[in-house]
């Protein structure tokens, strides 16, 4: 039987500083935390599950450490307005930032604060097949459950890194291309395979700092009248165009 002590752990998960202290997260749903388990069952440290998940996921669950709760004690712990059957807590995940050395496509963030945002781009950078995704320090938590809710596994396959944005672009050695209001018009320039695309905070855009290193300003051009794009409807058009 679950314990009031890991309930408060579970609890803490839910905010920042707890993440931090014990280098966990939670990830819940059936569908996230199947793709997790799959992903990566190394990172798994206890999954705590109703007896329809753990009956229908016998073979998944093998080697995972697996705790059967009911209904009322999932409500309990879940930081979901309605819990569905299962929850997982995670170990951190551990990147290197000399993999961002190799060949490819890097998209940089510049101060994203919106946590559905930031699982958007993850998961769209999953699909284009983009590897590593590089956050400025004030970008919002990685861990933040709407992050990893809206990132639906693909958390587990993008090495996101955390680091000074200005000082790694100073270091890059090749092209910065990024996304403003004016700049050429993406779909008219031949992208090369691989380089950096920068994407700036949701409303303010890239700071002056980091605009000064980038060496090719795109935008998207709009046929309508809305102001701008969200950033995570930007970021899908910016890697199609990248990766055709």
């Amino acid at each position: 039987m679950i314990s009031k002590n890991e309930v408060k752990y579970i609890r803490s998960l839910g905010q920042q500083k707890g993440r931090d202290e014990s280098g966990t997260f939670l990830a819940e749903g059936t569908k996230l935390v199947r793709d997790l388990i799959i992903a990566c069952p190394e990172y798994i440290q206890k999954v705590f599950a109703v007896d329809t998940f753990t009956r229908a996921n016998e073979d998944l669950l093998k080697n995972i450490t697996t705790e059967k709760i009911d209904d009322d004690t999932l409500q309990r712990i879940s930081l979901l307005s309605t819990p569905n059957q299962v929850l997982a807590v995670i170990r951190k995940f551990e990147t290197n930032m000399a993999d961002l050395s190799s060949k490819g496509w890097v998209l940089a963030l510049d101060g994203i604060q919106d946590p559905g945002n930031l699982g958007t781009m993850i998961r769209t950078a999953d699909w284009f097949g983009v590897s590593h995704i590089v956050c400025s320090l004030d970008c919002v938590d990685l861990y933040n459950p709407k992050v990893v809710q809206s990132s639906m596994g693909s958390i587990a396959r993008v090495q996101v890194h955390r680091t000074d944005l200005k000082e790694w672009l100073s270091n890059y050695k090749g092209n910065i291309y990024g996304a403003f209001m004016e700049g050429e018009t993406v779909s008219q320039i031949a992208l090369p395979a691989d380089g950096v695309m920068v994407i700036g905070r949701e409303g303010s855009g890239i700071r002056n700092d980091i605009r000064e290193l980038i060496t090719h300003p795109v935008t998207i051009p709009g046929y309508g009248q809305a102001e701008s794009l969200n950033a995570a409807v930007a970021t899908g058009i910016l890697l199609w165009e990248m990766k055709n």
